[in-house]
């Protein structure tokens, strides 16, 4: 591992600068949290021991961008219509940046009961014994400990200029939250 300490960040970055040094002519796409995690990932709400639901993260009361992957693709194509304008740039794309809170908040919206935020530290994310638990422990602790750059890379209103259509979390989870399964079992894991 190198700079960044989690294998996709490097494997990204050592990625970018071969497309760079061989002088391709490149646009560079920043995404962010995919909100089908929720839906694919078990990292939607889970029940408690007593019943209430819950999302687990260890991103502390840090934002989290996140965005829609059928976004994801309006963006890239709104960049291939404006041709050669964004060859040689990077362009760091988000539906929305919220904490733990507010997506919690827009769960209780959209289920209709409440949805509580458990944060926990890195470390007791990365053992909860989950396939996956180790990179996404790593994942979300270089997301909260590095906000303000991870965030400023991600720019909703460069998101929406290319994509008018883009959606918030709110729209996301109106149109996906019976896709979403809500497991029974210790929150997040």
């Amino acid at each position: 591992m190198g700079k960044y300490k989690v294998p996709h960040f490097d494997s990204k970055g050592d990625s970018n600068r071969l497309f760079t040094e061989a002088g391709l002519p490149t646009t560079f796409l920043l995404t962010s949290f995919y909100w089908e995690n929720f839906i694919h990932f078990g990292m939607g709400p889970q029940k408690g021991p007593d019943g209430t639901l819950a999302i687990t993260f260890p991103m502390g009361d840090k934002k989290l961008p996140g965005i829609a992957t059928e976004d994801i693709g309006r963006c890239a194509y709104g960049i291939f219509q404006q041709g050669g304008e964004w060859i040689g740039k990077t362009a760091g794309i988000a539906g929305e940046h919220l904490t733990g809170e507010q997506m919690a908040a827009g769960f209780s919206k959209a289920l209709g009961q409440q949805v509580r935020y458990h944060d926990v530290p890195p470390e007791v994310y990365r053992g909860l014994g989950f396939p996956g638990a180790q990179d996404l422990g790593n994942m979300f602790q270089f997301k909260r400990d590095f906000q303000e750059v991870y965030c400023g890379a991600r720019d909703v209103a460069i998101a929406r200029a290319l994509n008018p259509r883009l959606q918030t979390f709110d729209q996301w989870l109106a149109a996906n939250v019976f896709r979403i399964p809500i497991h029974k079992g210790s929150a997040g894991a």
